[in-house]
């Protein structure tokens, strides 16, 4: 892409999902991700309403009246967002590919962060580690990673997400809150989602497309697998083909939704005609 169709596109971007994080989630953000702990902030004298468990009875004792313990939040959070960047996600039959929304999701949680001054990185995987960009502050940072995110071409069109996973728990020693941004055409990787969802905080956000939920009937059409390259002719005007392709995806979802729920992992799934902001604040409201 030249540089100047690039920056009019990171723009674009920015102005959109930078207004979207200041103004719907910037609240929401700060109530659903949560810090690390509690600290220690100072002593002051009881008041009415007080916790009694909070009373530092050293303190009390040597003044001769009750005195309480204020602890604070400890807020600075790092956020890693795992970005498929696998072929799959160069589809969409509606308004937008799967990699639009993905490109303006990564971006509003992006600014979120940085508003709530956070870190965010970035995991770009295929069925290999395609790009790491460390956890930094920062409107620039923030707008090298919508670069990316735009332009990024993968070495490899396949999936892996139990390898991002690995990834992920090895490489962040920190513990994080993990945003998994993908179309979740793959399996195998429970074990490793369970494991990483107990070191860090982990949230999924499926991105797919109607046309993978139900096929239309328009006849005879060749299909294109975007991870393999096998092609296939499709005579969708059979019944039973349209039923046994929505079993499928249902079938696949449900295998999903029970991945995430033992693996206690938060998700939620949007399609590409879907409003992703209605999706992301449905999330954050359910982890507040």
């Amino acid at each position: 892409m030249e540089t100047s169709e690039l920056l009019k596109q990171v723009r674009r971007i920015e102005i959109k999902t930078k207004g979207l994080s200041q103004n719907i989630f910037a609240g929401e953000y700060h109530s659903a991700f949560k810090g690390l702990g509690m600290t220690f902030a100072e002593v002051r004298e009881y008041q009415y309403g007080d916790d009694v468990r909070s009373i530092d009875w050293n303190v009390t004792a040597r003044f001769g009246h009750p005195y309480v313990k204020v602890f604070e939040e400890e807020r600075e959070l790092t956020v890693m967002l795992l970005v498929d960047v696998s072929g799959s996600r160069d589809f969409g039959t509606v308004s937008k590919m799967k990699k639009d929304i993905f490109t303006e999701v990564a971006a509003t949680l992006a600014f979120s962060t940085i508003q709530n001054n956070d870190k965010i990185g970035v995991i770009f995987f295929s069925d290999r580690i395609e790009k790491f960009i460390p956890p930094q502050k920062g409107r620039k940072h923030v707008l090298h990673i919508i670069r990316e995110l735009i332009d990024f071409e993968p070495e490899s069109n396949r999936t892996d997400i139990a390898g991002a996973l690995r990834y992920l728990t090895n490489a962040i020693r920190k513990r994080s809150t993990a945003f998994i941004i993908s179309d979740f055409l793959d399996d195998g990787f429970d074990k490793e989602l369970q494991i990483a969802n107990r070191k860090h905080d982990i949230a999924a956000l499926q991105v797919y497309d109607v046309r993978e939920t139900e096929l239309p009937d328009v006849g005879l059409i060749k299909l294109k697998d975007a991870e393999t390259g096998e092609r296939l002719w499709v005579d969708t005007g059979d019944r039973r083909l349209r039923l046994a392709y929505r079993n499928h995806w249902n079938e696949r979802q449900l295998e999903l939704q029970k991945a995430f729920v033992r693996a206690g992992v938060d998700w939620v799934s949007m399609s590409t005609a879907d409003d992703y902001v209605r999706a992301l604040l449905s999330l954050f409201k359910r982890r507040a």
